[in-house]
This record gives C-alpha cells, structure tokens and sequence, in this order.
C-alpha cells in the first residue's frame, strides 16, 4: 500500500476475455425446447451461446481472462493489488475471487466478490476507481464472469435461449497525470426487484421441537421480459446522457456505444434514442448471448483485439439487469 495517499487518475491499459469451448446454436436449441432459429434471432439477435461442461469453472475461465489483461497491459501478476470479481453464478456461496488469485498467483493481491448481476462488471469498475482515485491501490483487475447456463430452467423457452457463459476482464491502473474515466453514474430500484430474479427457495426442517429452519435451493432464473425491456429502454439512455453530460462532451464525442449484451433490440432502442449511429455500436450478443456480469469485458476485449478500439478513444457504456440495477460511464481506452 503506498504511504503518500495522494489523489490519482485512472487509466484502463489492459482486457481479456474466456468462454467455455461447447457451443449451442439456435437450431440446436431447438430440439430441446420449442423454439426456432427465426423465433429466438428475431426477437434478441442471439445465434448462438457458449455453455459450460464439468472440467470448466468460473474461476478457470476468470483466471485465463485476467492472465491476458495483464499481457496486454505489461503488468506483472506481482503487481496486482486488488482482484475484483463481479458475478452472481459463484461455485462457492462464500465467494471466487480467492480462487482466483491462488490460480493467478497473485499474492499481495486481496480479492473479493461483488454481486450486482448483469450491471455487476460497471459497478466493479466504478468501484475499483474509488481505491485507484485515493492512491490506496496502483494495479486492479475488475474481472466480470458467470455461468449462468447452470441457472437456466432448460424447458422455459423464454428465458433459456437468452444465457451464456464467460468471463471477462480489465486491468485499471492509478495514474498521477490523467485520469480516463471521465463520468459515472450507478443507480438501483429494489421495488422492481421481482422483475428479474434468482430466488432462494426455503424448505422447513424441524431441528428440535418448536425450531424450525429453513433450508433449501435456489431456484432457476425468473424474468418478465417485457418490464425488463421497458426499464432497459428508459433507464439506459437517461443514465448515458448524464455522464456524457458530467464528463463535459456530447453525444457526437463519442467513439463507441458499448452496452451491456441481453438483447439486440434493447441495443438498437438505446442507440437511438441517443442518436449514436449503428456503426458506433459494439454487438457480440449473436455469438455469446446474454453473458450477464461478462457481457461488457468481453464485447470490449473483442473490439480492442480486433483493433476497433484504440488508446485514446472515447467509450460510453452501460450495464443493467437484477436489482433492478443500471449503471453508465464514460472512459477513454489506454494508457
């Protein structure tokens, strides 16, 4: 931990990204449930996800995920103060983020869960720039990954052609000259709360007479995907347009729209409402579907490796999902 707590920037030098091997077309889909290719792609633009098998695990795709962000940043795994893992697919009720730092190697790193579901990874980010900001930290990585396919009721065609799996990751630096997050914003609604949910289903267990516990399972994923839709579509903009607004730049500054990936029509309503062209648009939600807590990490990784994204350019983006939660940021890409 540094002495001198003075007050830093932050700069985004490094991303990643990891998805399980198997992978399940619309077609193939289709034989499970009743569905089509036309039915599912029309309605979201999901063509395919990837879905996790026994010898894959959250934290194994998280650690190949955070391994390349710290490639691409130069960073040593040494280095590494902080390990920030946003999901809400844990393979342990007390927390992954350990496990990832043992597999890492990342020794001086402390490492901790964060749960806020599909708007989990902006979170993390706004979060890890709290400690970058106060010369607590110089190197975090703010990992975004679940395994949602394990939490799909597999017979509900409404929500079970939705969900991937993966993980994605960034390397945010503390910097004393600039600072590239340039406005936030993060907001939650509990009273929409039963909008979109994974719940805990009690089972009563009589210990002694007259104690009575209750023990049970979570149940599989619940959505009403027309409030989800609504709220996406009204929330979202609202949100972008102000931290466009606090970063002091307009909505023509803007190089790319990153949006969290649940649904090309959410995608495409939110880009026009903000008079962002289509071609600004950064969508992967065909190949990967909605990947939750990794969607952003790893639309961002693909876009910066495919050399779309370069050092200097000017990224809006926004995560939205259980909570409800929502959230914006405007930051520049790169040292």
């Amino acid at each position: 931990m540094p002495s001198n707590h003075t007050s830093m920037g932050v700069t985004f030098i490094g991303c990643g990204a990891a998805v399980p091997e198997t992978i399940v077309s619309n077609d193939e889909l289709a034989q499970v449930v009743d569905t089509s290719d036309e039915w599912i792609s029309s309605r979201t633009g999901i063509r395919q996800r990837h879905v996790s098998h026994d010898r894959e695990s959250l934290a194994g795709l998280a650690t190949q995920a955070a391994n390349q962000a710290l490639a691409m940043a130069g960073v040593a795994v040494c280095d590494v103060d902080l390990i920030l893992l946003a999901t809400s697919s844990s393979e342990d009720l007390f927390g992954t983020a350990c496990q990832i730092q043992a597999q890492l190697g990342a020794t001086k790193a402390v490492a901790f869960d964060l749960t806020a579901a599909c708007s989990g990874f902006l979170f993390g980010v706004v979060t890890a720039a709290q400690f970058l900001r106060s010369g607590v930290y110089r190197n975090i990585l703010v990992i975004g990954a679940d395994l949602l396919s394990r939490w799909v009721d597999w017979s509900d065609r409404n929500t079970c052609v939705l969900f991937g799996d993966g993980a994605g990751a960034v390397l945010m630096q503390g910097n004393e000259d600039i600072d590239r997050l340039l406005g936030f914003e993060i907001k939650s609604d509990g009273t929409q709360n039963a909008c979109l949910n994974l719940p805990f289903k009690p089972e009563l267990r009589e210990l002694l007479p007259g104690v009575v516990l209750t023990q049970g399972k979570y149940q599989y994923i619940a959505m009403s995907g027309k409030e989800v839709y609504r709220f996406a579509i009204n929330r979202v903009p609202d949100a972008i347009d102000k931290v466009i607004h606090q970063a002091n730049l307009t909505n023509t500054d803007i190089d790319w729209l990153i949006l969290h990936q649940a649904n090309q029509r959410i995608m495409d309503a939110v880009a026009e409402r903000l008079h962002i062209p289509a071609e600004k648009v950064i969508s992967n939600v065909a190949k990967y579907g909605n990947t939750s807590a990794a969607s952003i990490p790893i639309a961002l990784n693909e876009a910066v490796r495919a050399g779309k994204i370069q050092s200097g350019h000017t990224i809006a983006t926004s995560g939205f999902g259980a909570g409800l939660s929502w959230g914006a940021a405007v930051l520049k890409w790169g040292k």
